[in-house]
């Protein structure tokens, strides 16, 4: 949508609304909150929209589906039980051959499952185990991992499906996944440096969005994996100018048909079933769809920057750190934050386009002890991680080790933490300056392609 396209749907929009509201007014139903609702509306982006005809499943494994994936989160359910299939994943560092399936269940029941495995010629049995992630912040839902063994005589694994031993499943049609990560590889990635973004929601801050992914791209990442349920307009322009030009990938994550989850992290103050929009699935289903795809990945939010302090991106950074501290390590970033409520003045000024500008806000908290260690955030090897949690690994090969904070830290740009600080309070940190030469102008690239900037003239 090019600029004056969108000056129109905007001027279109604020006139629906006001009659919307003279409207209400009028029925006697108007609500001063529902200003907020009625303003914004959040939408898919639209290579998200269509639709994928169930495929059947292979004669040999007997009467079922494999649910589509791709177009929208499609959770496969186990009947009887509370327990929904998130992913599969061929499992090929255990003793013995595996597929793990992500799924999140409700921890309080206990269940016997069954495998299906949907070989190469018939249909195995197995008995999954349940491994319930220790990281579900007091949810009644948790991320856990099922782990299949797979019987001998099942060379190729193609679906799965997990039921509960104690339900009559005779002649049921059930429905399957299918099961990834069926090659291994070690080299020739087809990217270096992925990013797992989760979880997006409600989402309309356009400048930091695009500072933050052309930021990523001059650290050296190839790949942002976003695990995606709503957004505004401007965010659904910038999201599918970066998915065709192949940084970006969305992984649909709208749990509200399966799950009432939570808005925040702790049930006391946001009740729901699962926590935080699902992020802990998320990030472990993102370690495992780029396990054999990409050497590195990083767990971090969009308003989150590792940077390098004495070079300039991770490309630099990591053989930096495998020489100091091991390969296959977690490597864990302290974080700084960077209060917007403090700016520093600035000329490169996005007046026009909404969101945070990163370059305005230089002044970061000071350490407080009990939080030093907190909300950090990691970059990893994916072949070294069993889970993950939001902060850090939960098993992993070789653990983790603290980076320095001369050699490298986390940038992090949002809301204060600490509300009683000052200016004097604050210390100032201008290493993002350092980048401002290259991202300005890439920026104000996408944001023109993306008609949210006018385009400079050349008469």
């Amino acid at each position: 949508m090019r600029q004056p396209e969108l000056k129109v749907y905007r001027q279109c929009m604020s006139i629906s609304l006001v009659i919307t509201i003279i409207s209400l007014i009028l029925l006697g139903t108007y609500r001063p909150e529902s200003l907020i609702q009625l303003s914004t509306k959040y939408y898919r982006p639209t290579n998200q929209s269509k639709t994928h005809v169930p495929f059947q499943l292979p004669e040999q494994c007997g009467p079922g589906r494999i649910v589509p994936q791709g177009q929208e989160l499609s959770l496969v359910t186990v009947n009887g039980t509370k327990t929904l299939l998130v992913s599969a994943y061929q499992e090929h560092r255990t003793a013995k051959k595996e597929v793990r399936v992500i799924a999140v269940v409700l921890r309080s029941e206990n269940v016997d499952y069954s495998c299906l495995l949907c070989c190469q010629d018939k249909l195995h049995v197995s008995k999954g185990v349940s491994d319930v992630h220790s990281d579900h912040f007091g949810f009644a839902y948790g991320t856990a991992d099922i782990m299949c063994p797979v019987p001998s005589g099942c060379e190729s694994i193609s679906h799965i499906t997990v039921i509960s031993a104690a339900a009559n499943s005779e002649d049921e049609r059930h429905e399957f996944m299918e099961v990834k990560n069926k090659k291994i590889r070690n080299e020739l990635f087809s990217y270096n440096f992925t990013v797992c973004l989760s979880t997006m929601f409600d989402f309309t801050n356009v400048l930091q969005l695009v500072q933050s992914l052309e930021m990523l791209q001059l650290l050296g990442v190839n790949r942002v994996a976003i695990y995606f349920t709503n957004c505004s307009p401007e965010i659904q322009l910038i999201l599918d100018h970066f998915s065709q030009k192949g940084l970006v990938e969305l992984i649909p994550w709208s749990w509200s048909r399966y799950l009432n989850v939570s808005r925040g992290w702790l049930p006391i103050d946001d009740p729901g079933d699962l926590h935080y929009y699902g992020q802990v699935p998320a990030l472990n289903d993102c370690v495992y769809r780029y396990m054999y795809q990409s050497r590195y990945v990083a767990m971090h939010d969009i308003d989150e920057l590792i940077l390098p302090q004495s070079v300039s991106s991770w490309t630099e950074l990591l053989p930096m750190l495998e020489k100091k501290f091991g390969p296959d390590k977690g490597y864990m970033f302290v974080n700084n934050v960077f209060p917007t409520t403090v700016t520093n003045p600035t000329t490169h000024v996005w007046q026009n386009v909404t969101g945070v500008n990163i370059l305005a806000y230089l002044y970061r908290e000071p350490f407080l002890k009990k939080t030093k260690y907190m909300n950090f955030k990691v970059i990893v090897n994916p072949r070294a991680v069993f889970s993950t949690s939001i902060h850090g690994l939960l098993k992993s090969k070789h653990g983790q080790s603290w980076i320095d904070r001369n050699i490298a830290q986390m940038y992090h740009t949002r809301p204060a933490k600490q509300t009683n600080l000052t200016l004097e309070d604050l210390i100032y940190d201008g290493r993002l300056l350092s980048y401002s030469e290259r991202l300005i102008p890439a920026v104000n690239t996408v944001l023109r392609e993306c008609g949210l900037l006018p385009v400079v003239s050349t008469d």
